[in-house]
């Protein structure tokens, strides 16, 4: 059996918004199709083109509540001018058991969804 993963979807309050966020911080375009749903992805001249599958942002009504049971882990070229990059795009650090001597570091997007960045490769 073949089984591959076609889209990750992701819940938002503002799907538009939040979509904005991440076609900031991954440099990918974001489109919204004729339900409102709004799908990101890679552009043609993207390295991620061809490689990643897109992101789905689905209007919800609640906010978010609790730890992600899925998250994203990103790798940069530079950890540390990537997570003072997000920051300004909105990404704030949550608290959620770190220690403080992890390679990554924790970023939670403008609703709160937690993801990684990793260390430098």
């Amino acid at each position: 059996m073949a089984l591959r993963i076609e889209t990750v979807s992701i819940d938002a309050r503002d799907p538009v918004g939040l979509a904005g966020f991440w076609a900031a911080a991954l440099g990918w375009e974001a489109r919204i199709d004729d339900d409102g749903d709004v799908w990101l992805e890679p552009p043609d001249v993207h390295p991620d083109h061809g490689a990643a599958r897109p992101l789905l942002f689905l209007a919800v009504p609640e906010v978010k509540t609790g730890k992600n049971r899925l998250h994203l882990d990103l790798l940069p070229d530079d950890q540390e001018r990537e997570v003072e990059r997000l920051e300004a795009l909105g990404a704030t650090r949550p608290s959620i058991g770190q220690t403080g001597t992890e390679s990554w570091v924790v970023l939670a997007d403008p609703e709160g969804n937690e993801f990684c960045v990793l260390d430098e490769p």
